[in-house]
């Protein structure tokens, strides 16, 4: 339970600053496009730190596994989703922009287990 929320609280830090970085330390150092593209890979590493800590927070009622497994594939959807996109704006290596859908998978599979979780002990 403990470890989500502290990576929660890890990630809500990183993406605000990441964003504020965004914001002001990337402006006219990369094009408009990019700037979309990092401010979308800050979304969603938000979108998904709300998700880590909603996994800590039913972990702490209910010791389902597939709650724990939620959260893992949150944390990887993050790396892999916002991680990529980081990366691929700042450099325009299009590499990285390939991984980026597999974090979107990663972020599809946690939604799926946490909704099943659901369904196991409502």
């Amino acid at each position: 339970m403990k470890l989500f929320l502290l990576l929660g609280i890890i990630n809500g830090f990183i993406a605000v600053a990441l964003g504020a970085f965004g914001a002001h330390g990337l402006e006219g150092k990369i094009t408009e496009k990019a700037i979309a593209t990092w401010e979308k890979a800050v979304q969603y590493q938000m979108f998904h730190t709300v998700a880590l800590l909603a996994t800590g927070f039913l972990l702490a009622k209910y010791q389902v596994t597939s709650i724990s497994m939620a959260g893992w594939f949150f944390l990887a959807g993050i790396i892999l989703f916002s991680g990529s996109l980081y990366i691929y704006s700042t450099t325009a290596i299009k590499t990285f922009a390939l991984i980026t859908p597999l974090g979107g998978v990663a972020f599809l599979v946690g939604w799926v287990l946490l909704g099943y979780a659901i369904m196991k002990f409502s």
